[in-house]
């Protein structure tokens, strides 16, 4: 069983596109060499971001939309 579930983010964020970026991200950071938030038994990266943000380590907000042209 994955953890943290799907179900438990999905209530931490308003869509699974926006915890999708969010891991993505993050993971890249990780990856970068940025600090861990969290003690985890895991390496991997995405893994690593999910449990910081089902944590409450990670935060976004919503930019306001540009128009194109």
């Amino acid at each position: 069983m994955i953890k943290p579930s799907l179900d438990q983010l999905m209530h931490l964020v308003d869509s699974k596109y926006t915890l999708v970026i969010l891991a993505a991200r993050r993971a890249r950071d990780l990856q970068d060499g940025k600090h861990q938030m969290v003690e985890s038994k895991s390496n991997k990266p995405v893994t690593i971001a999910l449990e910081e943000l089902a944590a409450g380590k990670l935060f976004f907000e919503r930019g306001k939309p540009t128009p194109l042209g």
